[in-house]
């Protein structure tokens, strides 16, 4: 992304998520006015509060499924709302289908009136458990429509036909992220693996995993991820692109890098798999540097070293 961004003011869904406070920080770094709309049922206040007072953030407290409006124009939208780990898909079951489908027709309809460019930040969940390796746009999936992740994998699914056939019917710009796991400081341990990890490396007891650990993720760092998303939004790319790192790894063996980085000598714990966990996952991201001249910057050991770093701080808020 250039240093100055072609846009003026940005709504970004999701804006006090995880994911969402990096984008709403390099937005407002390249220049663009933002407003972050958060209900925070899975965000979290800490995540946004280092730009709360700084000179062109609004954070607005809203529930993208409700019909919801936006002090003035926009000519970016950023579809970030979603709850975004397992813990959360089961908790909150029909919330996750309802933001994928009426958050996102929501969305769009901002989009449409204000002649704004539209990013929807999908995932590699689209994939399923899948059958081909790595994993390119062109993969149709190996999904379960009824089964324990259903909610999310289905709710991202119908949001990328939803906002497909919404920018072809309307005229609207559209651009699809699909995102392979994104961590980094200032993630919480509301039950992603690497943030789960680290939480229990610093706190001493056993690093848990599920199943035999042999399964496979490609972690990428959220800088380097937000920078996909806003790399997305300054092209007028329209096809689904995946943004990731290639380089993968076992949970296992992301289990013993942890424990080498926070020097914890916390025990493995082996419990039962989680219903339909993918076994392999790794993005082919050769669309991402041919139509974006985009590839993830931070190698894993150093983004977890900086993680590390910033939840070992005494004022880091893992509660």
């Amino acid at each position: 992304m250039s240093q100055t961004s072609r846009f003026r003011r940005a709504l970004v869904t999701g804006g006090g998520g995880f994911l969402g406070s990096y984008v709403c920080e390099q937005l407002l770094s390249s220049g663009v006015e933002v407003i972050g709309v958060d209900n925070f049922s899975t965000g979290h206040r800490s995540y946004v509060e280092h730009l709360m007072g700084r000179s062109g953030f609004t954070l607005v407290e809203a529930d993208v499924i409700e019909e919801f409006d936006t002090p003035g124009s926009v000519d970016l939208v950023m579809h970030l709302a979603s709850p975004a780990s397992i813990p959360e898909f089961y908790r909150l079951p029909l919330e996750t289908l309802l933001v994928g489908s009426q958050g996102t027709h929501n969305a769009l309809r901002i989009a449409h009136r204000c002649g704004a460019r539209f990013v929807l930040a999908s995932t590699s969940e689209v994939y399923g458990d899948p059958l081909k390796h790595p994993q390119d746009e062109e993969y149709w999936g190996n999904v379960n429509p009824i089964g324990a992740r259903s909610v999310y994998d289905e709710a991202k699914r119908y949001a990328e036909a939803f906002t497909t056939a919404y920018g072809n019917k309307h005229g609207v710009s559209v651009g699809i992220a699909r995102i392979f796991n994104s961590y980094g400081p200032r993630m919480r341990p509301d039950g992603r693996v690497i943030s789960g990890f680290i939480a229990q490396a610093l706190d001493g007891v056993p690093l848990t995993i599920h199943g035999d650990g042999n399964q496979t993720r490609s972690p990428c760092y959220v800088e380097d991820t937000a920078r996909g998303l806003l790399a997305i939004a300054e092209s007028d790319y329209g096809r689904p692109v995946n943004i990731g790192n290639v380089h993968e790894v076992t949970i296992r063996d992301l289990a013993q890098l942890i424990l080498e980085v926070t020097g914890s000598r916390s025990p493995l714990k082996f419990i039962e798999a989680d219903a339909d966990d993918p076994r392999q996952r790794c993005p082919d991201i050769s669309r991402a540097e041919r139509e974006l001249g985009w590839r993830p910057q931070v190698a894993l050991e150093e983004g977890l070293r900086r993680t590390v770093a910033a939840a070992s701080k005494p004022s880091a808020d893992w509660k």
